[in-house]
């Protein structure tokens, strides 16, 4: 099986290609990256003798004509995702998330190629932070930021090209993920590495915004559950049941590191920041069999812990630029 992996150089995306160069030996995978600031060629480095990376946007039309015309299935990972970057400009989002998925679609419609559409929960929107509530692909779309917007609108797009033109597409819509590879600008990476560098974690508002969190190798062996065994058109939404507030997350590093639960600052909240996410992920396990492995939040974040500790050349370069960034901005 040829496999073209958009994003492939990014944080998920580069889990997904080390992942499968892994534990599917017959399966031969193309990268098709941008690599900006959030896609980083090293991230490949552990396969890069199986793996065939090519720099380029999925706006190229000619350029993903002919890539896609060369494979059998097209994993979709490459977006916009920073909501932060999203309020200061949108373009970036509407360009890679909307206009880059149609041009994905409408190779795979030409050339009759599988296409699995990689989406995030934050297209519902949000939910009430006391309620037993939860995400399914029923709930109507109610996105808050231009990122999770354009996201929904490319959703929206897949749903139309497999409606109208019969392509051969799933969605998933899935948690927040964590794990190694991810740039230091999202919340996690960011908390870790501060706390490498003996700097206080810095958290929005009061920290009460619930995320469910999912380690990126779950995520993405449900990935391929869903390539596998799922049903096209159809959406299922990948989750591991683990939601925690962003105070319970920082207080878990502190506790890691060895330090005090309340050694952390407050900054100013972010505008539109939603309340609280949470998938109900029981279509996976009950219709396609899957189950992720970390089952425990902390273990899962220790393991992220050390990988950051043990790979500090691949982000050290990052963190002063990203820091500077937030310093403008006041948080």
């Amino acid at each position: 099986m040829q496999v073209l992996v958009t994003g492939g150089a990014g944080f998920i995306g580069a889990n997904f290609v080390q992942q499968t160069v892994r534990e599917r030996p017959d399966v031969r995978v193309t990268v098709l990256d941008a690599l900006t600031y959030a896609g980083d060629r090293s991230s490949l480095d552990a396969v890069a003798d199986r793996v065939e990376l090519v720099e380029g946007s999925i706006t190229d039309a000619p350029l993903v004509d002919r890539l896609v015309g060369e494979s059998d299935l097209v994993v979709h990972f490459a977006a916009e995702s920073h909501n932060d970057n999203s309020l200061n400009d949108p373009s970036p989002f509407v360009q890679t998330n909307l206009v880059g998925t149609f041009t994905l679609l409408e190779a795979v419609r030409k050339h009759g190629v599988r296409f699995h559409h990689i989406s995030t929960d934050e297209v519902y929107g949000d939910l009430p932070l006391d309620t037993p509530e939860r995400f399914t692909p029923e709930t109507p779309y109610n996105p808050s930021s231009p990122y999770s917007s354009t996201k929904a609108g490319s959703d929206l797009l897949v749903r139309a090209w497999v409606r109208s033109f019969g392509v051969q597409a799933t969605i998933s819509n899935c948690s927040n993920n964590y794990g190694p590879y991810q740039h230091i600008e999202k919340f996690i990476p960011r908390q870790v590495t501060n706390l490498i560098d003996g700097v206080r974690p810095r958290l929005y508002g009061a920290g009460l915004n619930v995320r469910d969190w999912i380690h990126v190798e779950d995520h993405n062996s449900a990935v391929w559950s869903i390539i596998e065994k799922g049903q096209v058109g159809e959406t299922y939404l990948i989750g591991a049941d683990g939601e925690a507030s962003n105070l319970d997350v920082v207080r878990t590093l502190l506790e890691i590191f060895g330090r005090d639960a309340d050694d952390f600052d407050h900054v100013t909240d972010r505008a539109g920041h939603d309340l609280r996410y949470a998938i109900d992920a029981s279509r996976l396990r009950t219709e396609l069999g899957w189950a992720p492995r970390y089952t425990d939040f902390r273990e899962g974040l220790a393991a992220t812990v050390d990988w950051y500790r043990e790979h500090e050349a691949w982000w050290r370069g990052a963190k002063a630029l990203t820091e500077a960034k937030y310093a403008r901005s006041g948080q």
